[in-house]
């Protein structure tokens, strides 16, 4: 009797799983015995193996390390840039602790920036300031210097 439940409870974990699976994967896992099988062959799929992880997991590392904003991109595009690695980095088992961020962030701002990085530095303990924190206040810092910038070409006209 309790084979016949657990049988019952793999074929309703094998019905929701092929629910949620789109037409090409289900060809692929329809061959699969159990929902443990089907959920293992996915797992592996999605994440890869162990070396692929790693080496993937090193390029992002180096994407972190050497991404710098660029020459009149936006403090919002720079943010999206630099926090998709990140995010992609924690899907891999890197966790990198915020203060690390907020850091290599500081450090990747545009030169124009510089004057701003030691105002953040002094006003915040860095160990306590958010990515979120960081990027509001470097939002505010540029449309200061954007609307600095404006005025600057008025008086040149």
């Amino acid at each position: 009797m309790e084979l016949e439940g657990q049988r019952l409870k793999d074929l309703k974990a094998k019905n929701y799983l092929f629910q949620a699976f789109d037409g090409s994967i289900l060809e692929t896992i329809l061959c699969k015995d159990t929902s443990e099988h089907i959920w293992d062959f996915m797992k592996k799929k999605s994440q890869g193996s162990a070396t692929a992880k790693r080496q993937q997991l090193q390029i992002l590392r180096m994407e972190f390390e050497t991404l710098q904003m660029k020459s009149g991109e936006s403090v919002t595009n720079f943010f999206s840039r630099k926090m998709a690695i990140v995010n992609k980095m924690r899907i891999h088992g890197n966790k990198k602790e915020d203060v690390t961020i907020v850091e290599k962030i500081l450090r990747s701002m545009a030169s124009k920036f510089n004057f701003v990085f030691c105002s953040i530095e002094e006003a915040n303990d860095i160990e306590e300031l958010s990515t979120d924190e960081l990027q509001s206040s470097l939002l505010v810092h540029e449309q200061n210097i954007n609307q600095q910038e404006k005025k600057e070409q008025a008086y040149r006209c």
